[in-house]
């Protein structure tokens, strides 16, 4: 196992050194680096260029190992305990020091204090943690997110907690497709506010968090969401750019809305029926735009950016992947909420659904469209998704007579199957109550698209 991780090259979790330095310096910052990121290995005895296995010396094995240990222990803070082991590989004796991902960051060398002796592991390299990643270490290590710290430089009355409380709300309402469950939604209330870590009650007084500012658009957290259209596959020649300003949640639709006016529409043919078809799934489109927003490092100054090229969809979101997360866990629907009280904001809102479920849900859509699969990047202080784009632009191939809703053709799906189904059927087959199947049938019937044949009881349906 362990040849095979030298054979593979150093990477953000290994590092390799010929030989013990005579200063700890040289290989302390990365012992700092693995307990701030991933965790990692400092593997000594390996040619870190040609990976050649050169091995120690065995009879000083020993002694260097307890070297090591006193090193990282008089070097480090907090205290680092590491796991030193000596192992044979190709029969020669190399020294393994594995350090955990640690909880108490930000893990620093003491001799340089906590601003310059911070370091974080980018890809394969050891870097210092500059002064916006050790804000976000500091946040870690106390288990708390930027967007549930006060907000400094205003303040808020009773009325400002219940004008978010109400926009909050129509936010949610707007955002459901079923009237039945419009019904179920209850407005938020300070306590929800404070529980999501929106304000902070201290001594009797109410106080905005940063989410606080960044849900009511409030210009002392200046955030925006870039958009632009490029002819070509790259950014030379722009062909048009939009900045959506205000709220994050008002940021991501109209940032939805501005993609849906670029890409390609087209329709799609069930049966006699026209379902309008865009060229990639609009759901993916929103559900990205709004985990870039949800995720991104707000201590960062860039801005989400949306970019739309001949061949794909861009978007982008500043911050590097937390600690922990990668792209293969991404894939698989593991996800580490960075803005807490963000999230919580936008699950009530139903911008976002359960957390995780997003990505995978993703490319089952691609799949559907027979897409390319989204492409997911991490780029060492951003974080990237690619939608490639269809070359078809239209999929309309039969003569379209009637437009019908999503909920209208899963009905016109069950009458074509079984002409005989009752109302009460369909309600149990969809999931759906009675009263909201008589109103689509209602609907449908009206406009002449279905027909009544014979009894309640023992007639049937027929679909023009």
């Amino acid at each position: 196992m362990l040849l095979e991780e030298i054979k593979n090259g150093e990477n953000k979790e290994i590092e390799y050194k010929r030989e013990l330095p005579e200063h700890s310096e040289k290989y302390m910052k990365s012992v700092v680096a693995f307990a701030n990121s991933y965790g990692g290995k400092v593997i000594f005895g390996v040619e870190d260029k040609t990976r050649e296995i050169v091995g120690i010396d065995e009879e000083k094995a020993f002694q260097l190992m307890d070297s090591i240990a006193n090193a990282i222990s008089d070097s480090c803070e907090p205290a680092i305990i590491p796991d030193i082991t000596l192992q044979t590989v190709e029969n020669k004796k190399l020294i393994v020091v594995e350090i955990a991902a640690s909880t108490q960051r930000p893990y620093y060398i003491k001799s340089l204090g906590k601003e310059k002796g911070a370091y974080i592991r980018v890809a394969g390299t050891t870097r210092h943690a500059d002064e916006t990643r050790l804000k976000e270490l500091m946040f870690e290590g106390a288990s708390k997110s930027f967007d549930q710290a006060i907000c400094l430089g205003f303040d808020i009355t009773d009325k400002d907690i219940n004008d978010l409380c109400d926009s909050m709300y129509n936010t949610a309402v707007n955002n459901c497709y079923f009237d039945e469950v419009k019904h179920e939604i209850k407005k938020p209330t300070k306590n929800n506010l404070l529980s999501w870590g929106i304000i902070v009650e201290k001594d009797g007084k109410n106080y905005p968090t940063n989410s606080f500012a960044l849900l009511t658009g409030n210009e002392i957290l200046s955030t925006k969401i870039q958009c632009g259209v490029f002819k070509g596959d790259n950014r030379a020649i722009f062909v048009d750019r939009r900045e959506f300003t205000g709220s994050i949640q008002n940021q991501i639709e109209e940032a939805y809305r501005y993609v849906l006016s670029k890409i390609n529409l087209g329709a799609e043919i069930e049966g006699l029926y026209r379902q309008d078809m865009y060229e990639m799934p609009v759901g993916s489109i929103r559900e990205i735009i709004a985990n870039a927003v949800t995720h991104r490092s707000y201590l960062e100054s860039g801005n989400v950016q949306v970019a739309l090229y001949d061949n794909r969809l861009e978007v982008t979101s500043p911050g590097m992947l937390l600690n922990g997360v990668t792209i293969e866990k991404i894939r698989e629907g593991y996800s580490k909420v960075r803005n807490r009280a963000i999230a919580n904001a936008f699950s009530y809102m139903r911008i976002i659904e359960e957390w995780g479920s997003g990505i995978p849900r993703m490319f089952d859509e691609f799949s559907k469209y027979d897409l390319t699969e989204p492409e997911l990047i991490d780029m060492d202080g951003d974080f990237r998704v690619n939608f490639y784009r269809s070359s078809v632009t239209s999929k309309v191939t039969e003569k379209v007579t009637e437009k019908v809703t999503d909920r209208e053709l899963s009905v016109l799906n069950l009458i074509k199957n079984n002409p005989k189904i009752t109302t009460t059927s369909m309600a149990a087959e969809l999931g759906k109550s009675r009263k909201t199947i008589s109103e689509i049938i209602k609907s449908l019937k009206d406009r002449g698209i279905i027909k009544r044949e014979g009894s309640d009881r023992k007639g049937s349906w027929s679909i023009k």
